[in-house]
């Protein structure tokens, strides 16, 4: 299996050949169907699994500088129980960038109207979980849904005005960048940002990181330091949610205040800390991430 890449990266030289790690992402992206929806004079692209199977939807948001290859460990454990869609979002991924990429507001929009052509029925509900500034885009589409939207889990998410370690400042890709550079540099990168356990980085993480980075248009980083979620959370129509790893890199040693902010906007809000995790936590503990994750929306499918 090889991996549908859409759009193509942007670095003159190219990406390492890694024919193991692209063959496991085509692996799991194999049975997806693609979808569009408009993004900006383009398309935003989405990846369904088990389209018409009649189970209840999922739709899943990844971080910045990112695709839908952030719920690669995933995947293939909830589209047993759900038809689950991934969004790359506008201009990022394999999506086509939106009208405007600074404006948080009109990305959402940009989202909120492609999901209400993918459910256009308002009785076609579905729950969403996003990821870092997926969860950013998330409370900004949020803002534009309806009763189509059952739920809103946030993982690990920016973008909420709160106190954040000083961490190590990561580095820059290069266009002059040997191969073996280039591969280094997201190693280190993702030890910094991603994953507390760099034995956990391994050749997916890596094509992932090296792929996603050189394709994005969308920067991520101006919503985070804006607080741009804290201000339209509170408009989300749906329970919310969090998860988070113990030693997430944008929250770690400052979980607390994550939580006391949900459970602010919405009282008793579940907030779920998984041990021994950093900031991919649904990569680096798959297992405990999934387990966790299907019991929330269990919860919120119970209750409707």
């Amino acid at each position: 299996m090889t991996m549908r890449i859409l759009r193509e990266p942007r670095m003159d030289h190219g990406i390492p050949p890694m024919p193991e790690a692209a063959a496991k992402i085509g692996a799991v992206e194999a049975d997806a169907e693609i979808l569009r929806t408009p993004s900006g004079e383009g398309s935003q692209i989405w990846r369904v699994w088990g389209l018409g199977s009649g189970r209840p939807n999922l739709v899943f948001f990844h971080g910045g500088y990112g695709s839908w290859i952030h719920w690669i460990r995933n995947v293939p454990f909830f589209k047993q129980h759900f038809t689950v869609y991934c969004a790359d979002s506008p201009g990022l991924g394999d999506s086509d960038p939106p009208p405007d990429t600074r404006n948080a507001d009109g990305i959402g929009e940009v989202i909120a109207n492609g999901l209400k052509q993918l459910f256009p029925n308002p009785d076609d509900r579905f729950d969403l979980v996003g990821f870092s500034f997926g969860s950013i885009l998330g409370g900004h589409t949020a803002q534009f849904m309806d009763q189509r939207l059952r739920s809103f889990t946030l993982v690990g998410a920016g973008g909420m005005g709160l106190s954040r370690a000083e961490g190590m400042p990561m580095s820059r890709f290069r266009r002059d960048m040997t191969h073996a550079e280039f591969t280094d540099l997201a190693r280190n990168n993702l030890g910094i940002l991603m994953l507390r356990d760099r034995n956990e980085i391994d050749d997916v993480a890596l094509l992932m990181q090296m792929l996603n980075t050189t394709r994005a248009v969308t920067r991520s980083r101006i919503f985070a330091r804006e607080a741009s979620l804290a201000k339209v959370l509170p408009k989300c129509p749906a329970p919310i949610a969090g998860i988070w790893g113990q030693f997430d890199s944008t929250g770690y040693p400052f979980l607390h205040e994550r939580k006391e902010m949900l459970q602010r906007i919405q009282p008793g809000c579940p907030f779920v800390i998984v041990p021994e995790a950093g900031h991919w936590v649904m990569y680096e503990r798959a297992d405990a991430f999934n387990h966790a994750l299907l019991k929330l929306l269990e919860r919120d499918l119970s209750a409707t």
